[in-house]
């Protein structure tokens, strides 16, 4: 496996690199974000350890350059900055786990394999929902022949809602699937990125294709 450490701090730099060779994989440090990205750094791993405050261009610049080129590579955000909307930002701009310093290196290496693992299952890469078409490959929605952009975040409810179609997602359910940790914060975070998806899915139409199931969740009506 080839790991990629974005991070400016030469000695946790140091650290997590011997600890990845220690373990039989390959390495790249990389220590600004402008680097990273003129190099597409991402694009060459097979997982990506992100420091968010770097020089130069700052690690969610980095990761939302990514993500917008359609690189999926699996991301673990890597840094001090721990507050819950620290985290949502994380990821919202395409994060596929967010790690606290200071932090357990061998903690760090049970993530990245977790991570490489799912990368490494491959699902079927398309989800249908009536009218509804979502490439997991392209990360793009297709709607009535029109493309509909979403973000990550929306993405990710969508995704879970598809999955579901017809039946009750709960919040719980959505939290767990689009930020991977239980969400003891306002509930409204999750209604606010809901309305945002239902604004683009349902232009034109008199019935939403998502319904909101009072006190338990979220369903798609999408025969």
């Amino acid at each position: 496996m080839h790991i990629a450490i974005i991070e400016d701090d030469p000695v946790i730099a140091r650290s997590v690199r011997t600890a990845v060779t220690e373990a039989g994989h390959q390495c790249t440090w990389v220590a600004d974000g402008e680097t990273a990205i003129r190099d597409q750094t991402l694009l060459s791993s097979d997982v990506t350890v992100l420091d968010l405050m770097l020089p130069k261009a700052g690690g969610l610049d980095v990761l939302r350059t990514a993500r917008a080129a359609g690189v999926r590579t699996p991301v673990i955000v890597l840094t001090a900055r721990g507050t819950v909307p620290d985290k949502l930002e994380g990821f919202d701009a395409g994060a596929d786990d967010y790690l606290v310093k200071p932090f357990a290196v061998d903690e760090l290496l049970a993530r990245i394999a977790a991570l490489h693992r799912r990368a490494a299952h491959k699902p079927a890469m398309e989800i249908m929902a009536g009218p509804l078409h979502l490439s997991l490959v392209t990360k793009r929605l297709t709607l009535d022949d029109r493309t509909v952009d979403l973000t990550p975040t929306e993405f990710s409810l969508l995704e879970m809602l598809m999955r579901f179609n017809g039946q009750v997602v709960t919040r719980a359910m959505l939290c767990e699937h689009v930020w991977g940790f239980d969400w003891d914060g306002p509930t409204n975070v999750i209604e606010v990125h809901v309305n945002r998806l239902r604004g683009k899915l349902d232009r034109d139409r008199e019935c939403s294709f998502i319904r909101t199931i009072r006190g338990r969740g979220y369903a798609l009506a999408a025969s």
